[in-house]
């Protein structure tokens, strides 16, 4: 075995027998709000105005790369896929800050997650759709930090995005076409806590529909 594969193989070996954090039993939320903000503008994440989440409603923070790349002050947590994530939603990059709402659609589809101890700065995690038919789902598995009002300034609380994950779930399928599932390590990020970080995961149907918002919660 490569030297280089020998942490990562040790993080996921202890979380396929016991996970310390999992998504059982956590209901899934009706709907999405994603809060978009400028790396730029710091004071954006200071706004009193910052939209909040309704009822049964999970928060994602996103920060975009600003034009003063790494002199920005928010770019040690900007990453391109909140651009992509903009671009699957249609929507344009702001020179501020964005929300956007999403409702979950259908019946909730069982997308379950898990997560271990950190390690060597990083995490381990799986991820698992049993019973997927023939749909071809699209999944974002993401490592957020979950920080408490008042964090840097910030009025809200709020679930950082730190990590992406996007599964190219056509070839898993062909290897495997009853069940669909990922074990890795994702990163841990410079300057995020470790007891902070949980999963979320968002599945997609063919139709760009979200079908499953999982989340794990720690005991």
């Amino acid at each position: 075995m490569p030297r280089h594969l020998l942490p990562v193989v040790l993080l996921l070996l202890p979380l396929a027998a016991r996970a310390l954090c999992t998504s059982d039993e956590v209901p899934q939320p009706q709907a999405l709000l994603e809060r978009f903000t400028n790396a730029d503008c710091a004071e954006c994440w200071r706004d009193p105005r910052t939209p909040r989440p309704g009822p049964d409603t999970l928060v994602l923070d996103w920060i975009i790369p600003g034009r003063k790349g790494e002199n920005a002050p928010l770019s040690v947590v900007a990453m391109d896929d909140a651009v992509e994530r903009l671009y699957m939603l249609e929507k344009p990059v702001p020179e501020r800050s964005t929300a956007v709402g999403s409702a979950r659609a259908g019946d909730p589809v069982p997308l379950r997650l898990a997560q271990g101890a950190a390690f060597n700065d990083y995490i381990g995690t799986t991820m698992e759709l049993k019973e997927p038919g023939r749909e071809p789902w699209r999944a974002w598995l993401l490592l957020v930090e979950t920080l408490p009002a008042g964090t840097e300034g910030s009025p809200v609380a709020r679930n950082l995005v730190r990590n992406v994950f996007r599964p190219d779930w056509s070839k898993v399928m062909r290897r495997a076409p009853g069940r669909l599932a990922e074990a890795r390590a994702m990163q841990i990020h410079e300057g995020a806590k470790a007891e902070r970080l949980r999963l979320v995961a968002v599945l997609f149907d063919s139709r760009g529909r979200i079908r499953a918002i999982s989340r794990t919660e720690c005991p």
